[in-house]
Protein backbone atom coordinates (compact mmCIF):
# COMPACT_ATOMS: atom_id res chain seq x y z
CA UNK A 1 0.00 0.00 0.00
CA UNK A 2 1.15 3.49 -0.72
CA UNK A 3 1.43 6.21 1.89
CA UNK A 4 3.06 6.68 5.24
CA UNK A 5 2.04 4.29 7.99
CA UNK A 6 2.52 4.99 11.67
CA UNK A 7 2.45 2.44 14.47
CA UNK A 8 -0.61 4.17 15.91
CA UNK A 9 -2.30 3.79 12.53
CA UNK A 10 -1.68 0.08 12.78
CA UNK A 11 -2.61 -0.40 16.43
CA UNK A 12 -5.13 2.30 17.27
CA UNK A 13 -7.78 -0.16 18.32
CA UNK A 14 -7.59 -2.46 15.33
CA UNK A 15 -7.40 -0.09 12.39
CA UNK A 16 -5.24 -0.86 9.38
CA UNK A 17 -5.13 2.65 7.99
CA UNK A 18 -2.86 4.40 5.54
CA UNK A 19 -2.17 7.87 6.84
CA UNK A 20 -0.87 10.58 4.57
CA UNK A 21 2.37 12.30 5.53
CA UNK A 22 0.50 15.56 5.98
CA UNK A 23 -1.84 14.00 8.50
CA UNK A 24 1.05 12.50 10.43
CA UNK A 25 2.86 15.82 10.49
CA UNK A 26 -0.29 17.48 11.78
CA UNK A 27 -0.54 14.98 14.59
CA UNK A 28 -3.76 13.42 13.35
CA UNK A 29 -4.15 10.01 14.99
CA UNK A 30 -6.65 7.61 13.37
CA UNK A 31 -7.63 6.14 16.73
CA UNK A 32 -8.61 9.54 18.10
CA UNK A 33 -10.74 10.91 15.28
CA UNK A 34 -13.76 9.83 13.31
CA UNK A 35 -12.88 7.26 10.71
CA UNK A 36 -13.40 8.16 7.08
CA UNK A 37 -15.42 5.73 5.00
CA UNK A 38 -12.35 4.56 3.10
CA UNK A 39 -10.49 3.81 6.35
CA UNK A 40 -13.50 1.87 7.57
CA UNK A 41 -13.44 -0.15 4.37
CA UNK A 42 -9.73 -0.89 4.87
CA UNK A 43 -10.45 -1.96 8.42
CA UNK A 44 -13.17 -4.40 7.37
CA UNK A 45 -10.95 -5.83 4.63
CA UNK A 46 -7.98 -6.39 6.97
CA UNK A 47 -9.66 -7.13 10.28
CA UNK A 48 -12.70 -9.06 9.11
CA UNK A 49 -13.49 -12.04 11.32
CA UNK A 50 -11.20 -15.04 11.04
CA UNK A 51 -12.82 -17.85 9.05
CA UNK A 52 -12.31 -20.30 11.91
CA UNK A 53 -15.03 -18.98 14.18
CA UNK A 54 -16.26 -21.98 16.22
CA UNK A 55 -19.03 -24.04 14.69
CA UNK A 56 -21.29 -23.57 17.68
CA UNK A 57 -24.76 -22.08 18.07
CA UNK A 58 -24.96 -18.43 19.03
CA UNK A 59 -27.37 -18.72 21.92
CA UNK A 60 -29.43 -15.64 22.67
CA UNK A 61 -28.02 -12.47 21.05
CA UNK A 62 -29.48 -9.01 21.67
CA UNK A 63 -28.50 -5.62 20.31
CA UNK A 64 -30.44 -2.88 22.05
CA UNK A 65 -30.27 0.88 22.32
CA UNK A 66 -30.04 2.37 25.80
CA UNK A 67 -29.68 5.92 27.01
CA UNK A 68 -26.35 6.66 28.67
CA UNK A 69 -26.40 9.76 30.82
CA UNK A 70 -22.65 9.42 31.31
CA UNK A 71 -22.04 9.62 27.57
CA UNK A 72 -24.86 12.09 26.89
CA UNK A 73 -26.30 9.92 24.11
CA UNK A 74 -28.08 6.72 23.20
CA UNK A 75 -25.64 3.81 22.79
CA UNK A 76 -25.79 0.26 21.48
CA UNK A 77 -25.79 -2.49 24.09
CA UNK A 78 -24.87 -6.03 23.01
CA UNK A 79 -25.55 -9.11 25.11
CA UNK A 80 -24.88 -12.78 24.39
CA UNK A 81 -26.07 -15.75 26.44
CA UNK A 82 -24.55 -19.16 25.67
CA UNK A 83 -26.77 -21.66 23.88
CA UNK A 84 -28.81 -23.77 26.27
CA UNK A 85 -28.93 -21.18 29.05
CA UNK A 86 -32.16 -19.41 28.20
CA UNK A 87 -32.14 -15.69 28.85
CA UNK A 88 -29.08 -15.93 31.11
CA UNK A 89 -30.92 -15.12 34.33
CA UNK A 90 -28.53 -15.25 37.28
CA UNK A 91 -25.39 -15.70 35.17
CA UNK A 92 -22.28 -13.59 35.81
CA UNK A 93 -21.03 -11.26 33.08
CA UNK A 94 -17.88 -10.42 31.18
CA UNK A 95 -18.07 -6.88 29.81
CA UNK A 96 -16.43 -6.19 26.44
CA UNK A 97 -14.40 -3.08 25.64
CA UNK A 98 -13.91 -2.67 21.91
CA UNK A 99 -11.04 -1.17 19.93
CA UNK A 100 -11.27 2.05 17.95
CA UNK A 101 -12.83 0.63 14.81
CA UNK A 102 -15.21 -1.92 16.29
CA UNK A 103 -18.57 -1.29 17.91
CA UNK A 104 -21.15 -3.61 19.48
CA UNK A 105 -22.83 -3.80 16.08
CA UNK A 106 -19.81 -5.83 14.92
CA UNK A 107 -19.86 -8.39 17.72
CA UNK A 108 -22.29 -10.83 16.13
CA UNK A 109 -20.27 -10.83 12.89
CA UNK A 110 -17.13 -11.37 14.97
CA UNK A 111 -18.76 -14.58 16.19
CA UNK A 112 -18.66 -13.65 19.86
CA UNK A 113 -21.86 -15.56 20.60
CA UNK A 114 -20.42 -18.66 18.96
CA UNK A 115 -17.13 -18.30 20.84
CA UNK A 116 -19.09 -18.03 24.09
CA UNK A 117 -21.14 -21.18 23.45
CA UNK A 118 -18.03 -23.06 22.33
CA UNK A 119 -16.19 -22.09 25.52
CA UNK A 120 -19.08 -23.38 27.63
CA UNK A 121 -19.35 -26.58 25.58
CA UNK A 122 -15.64 -27.15 26.30
CA UNK A 123 -16.21 -26.94 30.04
CA UNK A 124 -16.16 -23.25 30.98
CA UNK A 125 -18.78 -22.30 33.57
CA UNK A 126 -21.56 -20.35 31.80
CA UNK A 127 -21.58 -16.58 31.76
CA UNK A 128 -22.86 -13.69 29.66
CA UNK A 129 -20.97 -11.36 27.34
CA UNK A 130 -22.09 -7.72 27.33
CA UNK A 131 -20.67 -4.61 25.69
CA UNK A 132 -21.71 -1.03 25.07
CA UNK A 133 -20.43 1.54 22.60
CA UNK A 134 -17.63 3.55 24.23
CA UNK A 135 -16.65 5.75 21.28
CA UNK A 136 -12.98 6.47 20.60
CA UNK A 137 -11.93 8.13 23.86
CA UNK A 138 -9.76 5.20 24.98
CA UNK A 139 -12.45 4.52 27.59
CA UNK A 140 -11.42 7.66 29.47
CA UNK A 141 -13.54 10.76 30.24
CA UNK A 142 -13.49 13.38 27.50
CA UNK A 143 -11.40 16.30 28.84
CA UNK A 144 -13.92 18.64 27.21
CA UNK A 145 -16.69 17.09 29.30
CA UNK A 146 -20.05 15.60 28.40
CA UNK A 147 -18.82 12.12 27.41
CA UNK A 148 -17.53 9.63 29.96
CA UNK A 149 -17.47 6.00 28.75
CA UNK A 150 -15.56 4.99 31.88
CA UNK A 151 -18.42 6.19 34.08
CA UNK A 152 -20.89 4.48 31.75
CA UNK A 153 -19.14 1.18 32.42
CA UNK A 154 -18.67 1.49 36.17
CA UNK A 155 -22.00 3.09 37.07
CA UNK A 156 -24.55 2.44 34.33
CA UNK A 157 -23.51 -0.96 32.99
CA UNK A 158 -24.16 -2.78 36.31
CA UNK A 159 -27.69 -1.33 36.37
CA UNK A 160 -28.34 -2.37 32.78
CA UNK A 161 -27.10 -5.89 33.53
CA UNK A 162 -29.18 -6.25 36.70
CA UNK A 163 -32.28 -5.01 34.88
CA UNK A 164 -31.85 -7.86 32.38
CA UNK A 165 -31.62 -10.46 35.14
CA UNK A 166 -27.87 -11.07 35.05
CA UNK A 167 -25.68 -11.28 38.15
CA UNK A 168 -24.24 -7.77 38.25
CA UNK A 169 -22.29 -8.60 41.42
CA UNK A 170 -19.92 -10.80 39.42
CA UNK A 171 -18.38 -8.94 36.50
CA UNK A 172 -15.14 -9.51 34.63
CA UNK A 173 -13.68 -7.46 31.78
CA UNK A 174 -12.22 -8.22 28.35
CA UNK A 175 -10.89 -5.81 25.73
CA UNK A 176 -8.56 -5.58 22.77
CA UNK A 177 -6.15 -2.81 21.68
CA UNK A 178 -7.79 0.45 22.80
CA UNK A 179 -10.22 -1.71 24.77
CA UNK A 180 -7.32 -3.68 26.23
CA UNK A 181 -5.99 -0.44 27.65
CA UNK A 182 -9.50 0.52 28.72
CA UNK A 183 -10.17 -2.67 30.63
CA UNK A 184 -6.85 -2.33 32.47
CA UNK A 185 -7.90 1.17 33.50
CA UNK A 186 -11.32 -0.04 34.66
CA UNK A 187 -9.56 -2.44 36.98
CA UNK A 188 -7.72 0.53 38.47
CA UNK A 189 -10.42 3.17 38.74
CA UNK A 190 -12.74 0.87 40.69
CA UNK A 191 -10.57 -1.72 42.44
CA UNK A 192 -12.28 -5.01 43.12
CA UNK A 193 -15.18 -4.38 40.75
CA UNK A 194 -13.79 -6.58 37.99
CA UNK A 195 -13.26 -10.12 39.20
CA UNK A 196 -10.79 -10.71 36.35
CA UNK A 197 -9.28 -8.75 33.47
CA UNK A 198 -8.40 -10.18 30.05
CA UNK A 199 -6.42 -7.83 27.79
CA UNK A 200 -5.59 -8.57 24.16
CA UNK A 201 -2.78 -6.49 22.63
CA UNK A 202 -3.47 -3.65 25.08
CA UNK A 203 -2.45 -0.24 23.77
CA UNK A 204 -0.40 0.55 26.84
CA UNK A 205 1.40 3.28 24.88
CA UNK A 206 -1.63 5.46 25.60
CA UNK A 207 -0.52 5.99 29.19
CA UNK A 208 2.78 5.22 30.85
CA UNK A 209 1.10 5.09 34.26
CA UNK A 210 -1.45 2.34 33.66
CA UNK A 211 -1.09 -0.40 36.29
CA UNK A 212 2.14 1.18 37.48
CA UNK A 213 2.18 1.77 41.21
CA UNK A 214 -1.33 1.31 42.55
CA UNK A 215 -1.00 -2.39 43.31
CA UNK A 216 -4.44 -3.31 41.91
CA UNK A 217 -2.92 -6.12 39.87
CA UNK A 218 -1.39 -7.68 42.94
CA UNK A 219 -4.86 -9.08 43.63
CA UNK A 220 -6.99 -8.74 40.48
CA UNK A 221 -6.58 -11.84 38.28
CA UNK A 222 -5.06 -10.74 34.98
CA UNK A 223 -4.54 -12.37 31.61
CA UNK A 224 -2.51 -10.74 28.82
CA UNK A 225 -2.25 -11.96 25.23
CA UNK A 226 -0.17 -10.38 22.45
CA UNK A 227 1.19 -11.57 19.12
CA UNK A 228 4.94 -11.49 18.63
CA UNK A 229 4.47 -9.69 15.30
CA UNK A 230 2.27 -7.01 16.85
CA UNK A 231 3.76 -3.49 16.70
CA UNK A 232 2.85 -3.23 20.39
CA UNK A 233 4.69 -6.41 21.38
CA UNK A 234 7.71 -4.65 22.90
CA UNK A 235 5.52 -2.18 24.78
CA UNK A 236 3.31 -4.95 26.14
CA UNK A 237 6.35 -6.90 27.34
CA UNK A 238 7.67 -3.77 29.08
CA UNK A 239 4.26 -3.20 30.65
CA UNK A 240 4.11 -6.76 31.97
CA UNK A 241 7.63 -6.46 33.37
CA UNK A 242 6.63 -3.55 35.60
CA UNK A 243 3.51 -5.19 37.02
CA UNK A 244 3.59 -5.98 40.75
CA UNK A 245 3.20 -9.67 39.90
CA UNK A 246 3.18 -11.83 36.79
CA UNK A 247 -0.26 -12.19 35.15
CA UNK A 248 -2.04 -15.45 35.87
CA UNK A 249 -2.10 -16.00 32.12
CA UNK A 250 0.59 -14.55 29.85
CA UNK A 251 0.65 -15.58 26.21
CA UNK A 252 2.94 -14.34 23.45
CA UNK A 253 2.07 -16.33 20.37
CA UNK A 254 2.33 -16.22 16.61
CA UNK A 255 0.29 -13.38 15.21
CA UNK A 256 -0.07 -9.65 14.77
CA UNK A 257 -2.51 -6.89 15.67
CA UNK A 258 -5.33 -8.57 13.80
CA UNK A 259 -8.74 -10.08 14.31
CA UNK A 260 -7.28 -13.42 13.20
CA UNK A 261 -4.79 -13.44 16.10
CA UNK A 262 -7.40 -12.32 18.62
CA UNK A 263 -9.77 -15.05 17.42
CA UNK A 264 -6.99 -17.60 17.94
CA UNK A 265 -6.78 -16.79 21.65
CA UNK A 266 -10.43 -15.98 22.42
CA UNK A 267 -11.41 -19.44 23.67
CA UNK A 268 -8.61 -19.68 26.27
CA UNK A 269 -9.34 -16.12 27.36
CA UNK A 270 -13.03 -16.88 27.86
CA UNK A 271 -12.10 -20.01 29.82
CA UNK A 272 -9.85 -17.89 32.06
CA UNK A 273 -12.61 -15.34 32.65
CA UNK A 274 -15.21 -18.03 33.32
CA UNK A 275 -13.02 -19.74 35.90
CA UNK A 276 -12.44 -16.53 37.82
CA UNK A 277 -16.13 -15.64 37.75
CA UNK A 278 -16.98 -19.05 39.16
CA UNK A 279 -14.53 -18.49 42.02
CA UNK A 280 -16.40 -15.29 42.86
CA UNK A 281 -19.72 -17.09 43.34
Amino acid sequence: MAGTMTRRALVGGGVFAVVGAGAVAAGVVPGRSRLKADLKDQYHAWFSPHPHIPDAPEGQIQLEQVRSQARGKTVDLFTAVPHGHGDGAGLPVCVILHGVSATPKDYQAFGLGRFLTAAVERGAPPFVLAGADGGVLYWEPDPAGGDDPQKMMTEEMPRWLAARGFDARRIAGWGWSMGGYGVLRLGEVQPGWLRAVAAFSPDVTHSASVAGDDGVYRTTPLGVWCGRSDPLYGDVRAFVAQLPRRPQVLSYGDGAHTRAYWDSVTLPALAFVAGELEKAA
